[in-house]
């Protein structure tokens, strides 16, 4: 049992450190663990705000169906480059609102309460 305890507090020491380490704070500041955890919730609240904001700025561009249309969804004649294929827009947006197919997500922007509906979902699901 204590040394179930003992691994318990490596474990949270490891995961402070890790925060610490992305939020780029220096071991000699004098920051708390608690204002550590504070601004780390801060930050992925402001995450899901840009995810939002990004997800009906793009519904606005689907519906549009212009040349930006034709950008996001990547449908492009020609020969792919070598090596790992970058990250693709629609692919992004289709693991944050959740289970389902890119296909899915472009018939459902055509409707726009329903697309609506879709991104305050995956926000309160805070995703």
């Amino acid at each position: 049992m204590d040394n179930l305890k003992a691994i318990q507090n490596k474990l949270e020491a490891t995961e402070m450190w890790f925060l610490r380490r992305m939020l780029r704070i220096p071991w000699t500041t004098k920051k708390t663990n608690e204002r550590v955890l504070n601004e780390a919730n801060k930050r992925r609240s402001l995450v899901r705000t840009i995810r939002k904001h990004h997800a009906t700025f793009l519904g606005h561009v689907m519906r549009r169906g212009k040349l930006e249309h034709l950008v996001t969804t990547g449908k492009f004649e020609g020969k792919r480059s070598r090596g790992r294929q970058r990250e693709k827009i629609m692919d992004g947006l289709a693991t944050w609102l959740g289970p389902g197919k890119v296909s899915d997500i472009l018939a459902a922007v055509k409707d726009r309460d329903l697309w609506r509906d879709m991104i305050a979902n995956a926000y309160k699901q805070g995703t």
